[in-house]
């Protein structure tokens, strides 16, 4: 069984930071390309940051510079380092692994795994 789980989120105020994780198992992690993607109520979902096998990042517009994505393959975990949060990124957000690397380009295959998401709330 394939589980995805999220933490790290939280209340946090506008400039200040946050560090997300999100812990695989029964997946061969090193294999897969991870990524957080984050949704809003009413919104569509959109690709925060991504991390394929070879350690390539890709971040999404809004985030370059304030955000950090990482992996440790001895941990089977993925991070999210949020700096000079804004109350724009208020969101969910959700953990992906995709064994296809697809989810690098912001469009997860259809045999990737999702996390359950995990809650940002950023005050001004």
């Amino acid at each position: 069984q394939v589980t995805l789980v999220e933490s790290g989120g939280g209340l946090a105020q506008a400039g200040g930071s946050l560090r997300l994780s999100c812990v695989a198992s029964g997946i061969t992690f090193s294999t897969h390309a991870m990524a957080w993607y984050r949704q809003v109520p009413g919104k569509q979902r959109e690709l925060v940051a991504a991390i394929s096998r070879g350690l390539s990042t890709n971040y999404g517009g809004s985030v370059k510079g304030r955000f950090t994505i990482s992996r440790d393959n001895a941990k089977n975990t993925v991070y999210l380092q949020m700096n000079s949060l804004k109350p724009e990124d208020t969101a969910v957000y959700y953990c992906n692994a995709d064994p296809v690397g697809m989810t690098w380009f912001g469009n997860p295959s259809k045999e990737s795994y999702w996390g359950q998401g995990t809650q940002v709330t950023v005050s001004s």
